[in-house]
């Protein structure tokens, strides 16, 4: 549906992309990924129009739509109504509606055939185009992506710049392009938006490309990963955690290529130096010399990823609990966010606090913090010391610094080569240091706070979305920065990925009380899904115990019983064979990467590349009888309920 042919792309003296191609097909889901500065936003970019090759070709089927989600559109403004300004996605049907209009305002006094026939078929075609119910329509996307019923007629421009997205997805999704080009999704929803989002787009029947950090939505979301490296995009079939794997495997493959290569040029140059002034080898030598110039070389890996090599100690250790808050209540005018409720935080508490937006997530830790007023009383623990990462932190930063001065300030003991390394983490590279925190945009600065955050010697962390504006690479860092930090924390985020790696407790606010799940995000998750699954075969127990109630079976139901059960027979014996051929190409895959491992298998013609490709085949057959599995036993256990 639209193809990039051997593209060349230059943005000023630099070059992003060099003679590289890439056909989206229809239906496909891709996460288009690489490191911060690749140019993941600008090939949305070039693919919507907006840039324009430096070289190459790019067509597209005549009839595409496309539609772009990109952080442009936060400085959107309008004084129509939320709802008006979804609504805006149906051009047609606003276009036939305000024809309707017109043509029954003349009505009153022109009753003429040809009003008549207009109106008619003007009416004809808007009940054809669905116009009746777009309005429903708009309020079901919006209402999906976390806005209130009683929301939907306020004027936009009362609202944030993050809402204000949600209200620009919500049009986009409802116009419903062939292609769909969504930058960063999920910086601004919650995680029930999230979720919801996950479903609608899983449900898509277009073609979807999306930019992301949050590797959860990823692999729910995604079918294919279009990766951005080295002025290249390389495509992987599947989600992000199988082009983990995927990867893992062609960076072994290529170090093994890239090693056997050096080792066969050190023994050719070996064999040239020893015999170049013999006159009876000039022949043999000269033969390797041009062999070596024809030779095409293998690159090394580029390993991107960064480690961190910073202790983070404080300065005196805490005493077991590190607060309590005792919450009568706490209330916005006629909102109430907290009703007789009670927090303690004890010391090595890990805690992820999750929920909508909107609950008081953010509240709360501005109340253990110390700068929310509210209804109550505070008892704080021993030798307690707080540092609280928000937005409203970067006033903090003194603009007239550059990265290096502020993080010195912050941590005089911290040699420069630290900080360096830190500032690098998160995404300030070589001469990028030496900036003034003036010049940086919103997104820079709270990357600043954020490295500045760490540095300090708090014993207590109070963290409000820090993987905001960080990306996967970045991400990593700061999982390792809070696995090595001794002590304890509070965490705002909608990065499940991050939540699973760094907390051991869960919060989550309902009913206007606090409520803890002692365990880490991943068990939280499963005994949500356990829970929702007692509730749905409590339902359905409920459900026959009603049917048992009924009169006798008549023979129809007998039939129907008959019919269950000879499905039934039919959905295990299916999920048998599937199980079967699952293992056995698990098997296969084993054998082959058992035989890739070997690096004397690229010293012989062909065999290396066979085995790639008997790989790559075993992956992409595996992955469909994988779908094809958990499709087959969902509809045994539907029926077994």
């Amino acid at each position: 549906m639209l193809v990039l042919n051997n593209i060349t792309f230059e943005f000023g003296s630099r070059c992003l992309y060099r003679d590289t191609s890439w056909h989206i097909r229809p239906g496909e889901k891709i996460g288009l990924i690489g490191a911060n500065g690749t140019g993941k936003s600008t090939l949305l970019r070039i693919i919507d129009g907006e840039y324009s090759i430096t070289s190459g070709e790019i067509t597209k089927r005549r009839d595409l739509t496309i539609g772009f989600l990109n952080q442009d559109l936060l400085s959107y403004d309008s004084d129509k109504s939320i709802l008006e300004v979804a609504m805006e996605a149906f051009t047609e049907e606003n276009r036939l509606a305000a024809e309707i209009e017109t043509l029954l305002v003349k009505l009153e006094t022109d009753q003429s055939e040809d009003i008549l026939h207009r109106l008619h078929d003007a009416q004809t075609q808007f009940a054809t185009l669905d116009g009746y119910s777009i309005e429903s329509k708009a309020s079901s996307i919006l209402e999906g992506l976390g806005f209130a019923t009683d929301t939907l007629t306020k004027p936009l421009n009362q609202f944030s710049g993050g809402w204000r997205m949600r209200v620009m997805l919500a049009k986009i999704l409802l116009q419903q392009p062939g292609l769909l080009l969504l930058d960063e999704p999920t910086n601004h929803l919650d995680l029930p938006s999230i979720q919801w989002l996950e479903s609608y787009l899983d449900n898509y029947e277009g073609t979807v490309v999306i930019v992301s950090h949050d590797r959860y939505f990823l692999d729910r979301v995604v079918n294919r990963i279009a990766e951005i490296s080295d002025c290249k995009i390389t495509i992987y079939k599947g989600d992000y955690s199988y082009y983990l794997e995927a990867k893992a495997e062609a960076e072994m493959l290529q170090r093994a290529r890239f090693q056997n290569q050096q080792d066969y040029i050190k023994q050719q140059e070996k064999f040239i130096d020893r015999f170049r002034a013999k006159a009876t080898k000039a022949r043999a030598v000269q033969s390797r010399i041009k062999s070596l110039e024809r030779l095409e070389k293998f690159n090394d890996v580029n390993d991107p990823s960064a480690t961190i090599q910073v202790k983070f100690s404080f300065s005196s250790p805490p005493g077991r609990v590190l607060t309590n808050l005792h919450i009568r209540s706490k209330r916005y005018k006629d909102l109430t966010v907290f009703e007789n409720a009670e927090v303690t935080i004890e010391r090595g508490d890990k805690i992820a606090l999750i929920g909508a937006n909107g609950r008081g997530k953010s509240t709360l830790l501005r109340m253990i913090d110390g700068s929310e007023p509210f209804e109550g009383k505070t008892l704080p623990g021993h030798n307690v010391v707080k540092a609280f990462y928000a937005q409203h932190q970067l006033e903090s930063l003194n603009l007239a610094n550059d990265l290096l001065e502020e993080l010195r300030q912050a941590a005089p003991e911290q040699n420069d080569t630290t900080l360096r390394t830190l500032l690098g983490a998160f995404l300030f590279k070589g001469d990028d240091v030496f900036k003034k925190i003036k010049v940086l945009s919103g997104g820079e600065k709270s990357r600043v706070a954020l490295a500045k955050t760490m540095l300090t010697k708090a014993n207590f962390l109070l963290l409000d979305e820090p993987t905001n504006h960080l990306d996967i690479q970045s991400v990593n860092v700061l999982i390792q920065v809070l696995r090595s930090f001794d002590g304890s924390y509070v965490i705002v985020s909608h990065d499940r990925f991050f939540l699973a790696e760094v907390a051991n407790k869960i919060w989550y606010i309902e009913n206007q009380k606090l409520k803890e799940y002692p365990g880490t995000y991943a068990e939280y998750e499963d005994w949500v899904e356990r829970k929702k699954a007692t509730e749905q075969s409590e339902k359905v127990a409920e459900v026959k115990k009603k049917e048992m109630q009924q009169p006798a079976d008549t023979g129809l139901n007998r039939q129907a019983e008959k019919e269950n059960k000879k499905q039934h027979q039919k959905l295990q014996q299916a999920v048998k064979k599937l199980e079967d051929r699952i293992v056995a190409l698990k098997d296969e895959k084993a054998e082959i990467m058992n035989r890739m491992s070997d690096p004397e298998i690229y010293t012989k013609n062909g065999t290396g590349a066979n085995l790639q490709e008997r790989f790559q085949e075993n992956e992409k057959i595996l992955f469909q009888l994988q779908q094809e599995y958990d499709e087959t036993f969902l509809k045994l256990l539907e029926l077994e309920l």
